[in-house]
């Protein structure tokens, strides 16, 4: 039976929610982005869903604030979580944002799939690892996209690319790693592939 295609440019927005009790009702399959604050996480939203102001982007890393949620179809979400790690912000808001992120990660059983954004030139930081780890552990299928391929040359790309899929072994699941740019589209193909899989495989589960 071939695999069905979702269509990414039909996501719609749903609702931004402080914590997991604003969320819609948990039930269906959601996949979560997740990354460090300037990572590239709602540029590479925006070119999945060919829609420019999907996610907001800012040249101030850390406006994600919020719990962000996006249908994809009927009981399927795309969730756009809180960014970690850079931002300037105070220390009281930065707090509350990791506590809306793990307490997410933590609870919410549709959560069936975890993107790690990356950027290429700063890979597998100590939280990226955290997070993964964490991920592994709770069964979770993990794609690492390195975001911002295009800002190394092809040689340099492939030789990280690399490294990191080495590295990615040591957490002992099921971690794919992935190239990717917003600016050129780079990795995009594959990058949908990888979700039509997670969504179409995860429903037959759940069936």
């Amino acid at each position: 039976m071939s695999q069905p295609k979702f269509n990414f440019q039909q996501v719609s927005f749903l609702t931004s929610a402080p914590d997991i009790r604003a969320l819609p009702a948990d039930t269906g399959t959601e996949v979560a982005f997740a990354g460090r604050s300037n990572a590239g996480k709602s540029s590479a939203l925006n070119t999945l869903t060919r829609q420019n102001n999907l996610a907001r982007t800012s040249k101030t890393p850390g406006r994600t604030q919020l719990i962000n949620t996006f249908e994809l179809a009927p009981d399927k979400r795309l969730i756009d979580l809180p960014g970690y790690g850079f931002a300037k912000v105070p220390l009281a808001v930065k707090e509350k944002w990791q506590q809306s992120l793990s307490e997410y990660l933590q609870k919410r059983q549709s959560l069936k799939g975890l993107v790690v954004l990356m950027d290429i030139r700063h890979p597998l930081k100590d939280l990226d690892q955290q997070l993964i780890f964490w991920a592994v552990e709770s069964k979770l299928p993990v794609l690492l996209l390195l975001t911002k391929a295009d800002k190394l040359g092809p040689g340099a790309r492939k030789k990280i690319l690399l490294e990191v899929r080495e590295a990615a072994l040591a957490f002992m699941g099921d971690v794919q790693v992935q190239l990717f740019s917003s600016l050129s589209k780079l990795g995009l193909p594959e990058f949908e592939q990888v979700l039509n899989g997670w969504f179409t495989d995860l429903t037959d589960e759940t069936t």
